[in-house]
């Protein structure tokens, strides 16, 4: 495999791992405003 697929590979993947963790970012923080729970289930 090649330097240039290599980097692609290693690209494509810090893409998909950044866009999981920004959506869970957003998600975390629109709870923060809302005050519910991050996950849902009900603890009580």
């Amino acid at each position: 495999m090649s330097i240039e697929a290599k980097r692609i590979i290693v690209i494509a993947a810090l893409v998909v791992i950044g866009f999981v963790l920004g959506r869970l970012a957003v998600r975390a923080f629109m709870n923060m405003l809302l005050g519910g729970m991050l996950f849902g289930g009900n603890f009580l």
